[in-house]
């Protein structure tokens, strides 16, 4: 009887290490194509569902969609009034001069205009600052003083913004964005433009769009 037991526990232990060897030789047999995971399927296109709200590939269906980009934090700006600086030949050498005030205000107007709507800004109310470089309009000669005003009013950044004539029918549009802490510059853009007055608006809102807007997208 103890030698029919002894056989039979030999027998069970032969019969594992056969099935043992077949598994180990069936795994080994696979290529590491065979053996390696599946590649993530990418979603090529992806739409709202107007019901649920959330984005659902359609190109191929059903594959993962990748989270939007983080947007970037919303900076308080304290946009200042655009500036004139006249230096066409009628100004600088004949001295005429023209009042350009209401076109200016619809300048800064339409500036803070395109600031907000960008949702990248929260504009600090400066209508109560009472700086001398603001109330004499001579922020773009003050080597940077704009930064500390900002920063009083609360603000992270202040813009400053200069429409320079240069001819009755040629001008250029700056916009410079610092941080206030720093008085650093973060942004500066500058382009040309041809028109009159009526057009100064139109050349800021196109600067502001075309550039000011998309140097603040780069990290």
């Amino acid at each position: 009887m103890r030698e029919l037991r002894i056989t039979a526990i030999a027998s069970l232990m032969l019969l594992g290490a056969a099935i043992s060897g077949r598994a180990g030789a069936a795994l080994s047999s696979e290529t590491p194509e065979a053996r390696a995971p599946a590649a993530a399927v990418l979603c090529k296109e992806a739409v709202v569902n107007p019901v649920s709200g959330y984005a659902e590939c359609v190109r191929p269906p059903g594959a993962p969609v990748a989270p939007p980009p983080p947007r970037p934090p919303v900076v308080k700006l304290a946009v200042f009034e655009f500036e004139l600086d006249d230096v066409s030949p009628a100004a600088s050498f004949l001295g005429q001069t023209t009042s350009n005030e209401a076109v200016m205000e619809k300048v800064s107007s339409e500036a803070r205009r395109m600031l907000a709507e960008s949702g990248r800004f929260i504009l600090v109310d400066m209508s109560k600052v009472d700086a001398e470089p603001v109330r004499a309009k001579s922020l773009r000669n003050c080597n940077g003083c704009e930064a500390g005003i900002a920063l009083q009013a609360g603000a992270d950044q202040a813009l400053i913004g200069i429409v320079r004539r240069v001819t009755q029918t040629d001008y250029y549009v700056l916009i410079q964005i610092s941080d206030a802490q720093t008085g650093k510059v973060l942004n500066q853009q500058e382009a040309n433009f041809a028109g009159g007055p009526d057009g100064w608006a139109s050349g800021v809102r196109m600067l502001i769009k075309h550039q000011v807007l998309v140097a603040a997208e780069d990290p």
